[in-house]
């Protein structure tokens, strides 16, 4: 079975009790359950990855190059993540970073992701259901792909 990579980076493993008039109530448990539903009519399976470490996002990355592509939520590494930004420029597939809240609503020093001028799309401000576009954006950068080889 094809799998996607689900990366989620520091403080998103307390979502659902991490400032819900931000980043709302449902948990990373809720959010991976309905991206698996989402990837699942494409056959594919999901291998989730939530770390603190930045060091431990890049080991995902490097053991995941079998994956079919990613869906990528670095968090606040997205400002200052160059291991991060190093380990995706060399990531052979599609990936698409996802954020929770609108960043270039909130503080100025968000408005800025070393990583996201790599990403094949970004997603902002749509709550949990951007991570089931994400994963929906992936499925449609695969999919034709997988199709015009045959």
């Amino acid at each position: 079975m094809a799998t996607m990579l689900l990366l989620n980076g520091p403080n998103l493993g307390i979502l659902g009790r991490r400032e819900p008039e931000i980043y709302g109530t449902a948990t990373l448990q809720d959010i991976e359950k309905w991206v698996a539903e989402e990837v699942a009519e494409a056959g594919w399976g999901v291998r989730s990855v939530q770390s603190d470490s930045e060091g431990d996002l890049v080991r995902a990355i490097h053991d995941s190059h079998d994956a079919v592509g990613a869906v990528v939520n670095p968090g606040a590494l997205m400002i200052a993540g160059w291991s991060l930004r190093d380990a995706l420029a060399s990531y052979p597939h599609p990936w698409i970073e996802v954020h929770l809240s609108n960043v270039w609503a909130r503080e100025a020093f968000r408005h800025e992701s070393v990583i996201a001028p790599l990403a094949s799309g970004v997603i902002v401000g749509l709550g949990p259901f951007g991570y089931r576009l994400g994963a929906r954006a992936l499925i449609s950068r695969v999919v034709p792909a997988a199709g015009a080889e045959s």
